[in-house]
């Protein structure tokens, strides 16, 4: 064995968690070799909240996991290790400022993803990690229950503990492409069903291309399928030429992707005037009527014009009808839809614009306590590779700086 090729420690992939990871386990001493299969590390990182980077965000570490659903505990040991405001201090460590200039979301003060890659650089170059980039690597070696090192398509590395930190499927330009999956899977781990996330929807309905010049604020989104009622969104939205985006939909999309495999479309209610109800939105119009010269007019109190348009026409109602004379079945039917507007999501554009992924290795087969396998002694996984995934906010990059945290430090 080639004393060049010996490690204490070899990590996969150079995302936020596998960088963390490496220089965690760097600065206990230990010798670290970190792959990268494209040319340069970060790439993903880069990229993140359209270059701006939204490291992590203020919530309680109780409100944080709640966030993540059912499996969010899960991360009480990394939050525990590795919370937002350890994190921000890390970045102090390193020269980077950062603050949350909405009193939420925490960013770096350059608000570019740049100035996070530079310090990583810098103190991985400090502390001696060795990077290799255009590596990918194709096999884990293991001798029975243990890890030995890995092998990528021109090199064999050694090492008694690798940790996997290869991201999920989304965006595979930036090199995720479920590499992790396959190398987990060989050595005996489950991997669940795997679904995009965080990214547009496509409608069945047509009339959205003509709302694409607002954004609507604080529009909820409900699936209107009886057995999953409760799934629930509320946020701005923006309409495209073929479906719908913006932060409610990103958000919303991780809950939708695994029900249009199951069924092939889901009907969606939305609600676009601020969460008012049907009574509500019947004494706001009879209040304004006077005022409006015609039932655009009276709309456009409410929404933007030419999602008023479109209201109208979906009602059967002239847009210059006076909303007075509107007979009771029309003026029923407007507010109806001014409520609960329904739309149909028939698709999307799969893990090519998922900034995330749902589902991933199984949460059973890792010690959160050590983010080890259970079943492979000295494998270790964290970030976006399991299956564990959250909203939009710096939440699944926390998370992936957390459970790196943890993973770097070999216990």
């Amino acid at each position: 064995m080639q004393a060049d090729k010996q490690y204490d420690l070899i990590v996969i992939g150079s995302g936020a968690a596998g960088i963390i990871a490496s220089i965690v386990a760097s600065r206990k001493g230990q010798k670290v070799l970190l792959l990268e299969k494209l040319s340069n590390i970060a790439a993903k990182l880069k990229a993140t909240g359209g270059g701006r980077c939204n490291l992590t965000n203020t919530l309680s570490n109780e409100d944080f996991m709640a966030r993540f659903g059912k499996n969010g505990r899960f991360m009480q040991d990394a939050l525990h290790e590795f919370d937002h405001k350890k994190l921000t201090a890390f970045f102090e460590e390193i020269g980077i400022e950062t603050h949350a200039p909405d009193g939420f979301r925490i960013f770096p003060t350059s608000h570019s993803s740049a100035t996070i890659i530079e310090g990583f650089k810098a103190e991985m170059l400090r502390l001696g990690v060795e990077i290799k980039c255009n590596q990918k690597v194709t096999r884990l070696l293991s001798t029975g229950r243990h890890i030995d090192g890995i092998k990528t398509e021109n090199n064999t590395f050694y090492a008694p503990n690798v940790i996997v930190a290869t991201g999920g499927m989304g965006y595979p330009v930036l090199g995720a492409e479920g590499d992790g999956y396959n190398l987990a899977s060989e050595l005996g781990h489950k991997v669940t069903e795997l679904s995009p996330a965080m990214m547009p929807l496509k409608t069945k309905e047509e009339w959205v291309k003509n709302c694409r010049a607002d954004t609507i604020p604080k529009v909820e989104l409900r699936v209107n399928i009886k057995k999953h009622k409760n799934l629930r969104a509320k946020g701005d939205l923006i309409f495209t030429n073929s479906g719908i985006r913006g932060p409610v939909v990103l958000d919303f999309a991780r809950e939708v992707t695994p029900l249009l495999k199951k069924y092939g479309e889901v009907p969606l209610l939305l609600n676009l005037t601020k969460g008012k109800n049907e009574e509500q939105i019947r004494e706001h119009l009879k209040k304004h009527q006077t005022d409006a010269k015609n039932t655009l007019k009276l709309l456009q109190t409410l929404l933007p014009e030419a999602l008023s348009k479109e209201l109208c026409n979906l009602a059967g109602i002239e847009c210059n009808e006076t909303y007075k004379k509107l007979d009771g079945k029309k003026r029923d039917r407007l507010i109806s839809l001014l409520a609960w507007t329904p739309l149909t999501i028939t698709g999307h554009d799969g893990f090519r614009l998922a900034m995330i992924t749902r589902g991933g290795i199984s949460l059973k087969e890792i010690n959160p306590k050590t983010m080890q396998s259970k079943l492979i002694d000295g494998l270790y996984f964290c970030g976006e590779i399991m299956n564990l995934d959250g909203p939009c906010g710096g939440y699944n990059l926390q998370w992936s700086f957390a459970s790196g945290y943890l993973a770097g430090q070999l216990k």
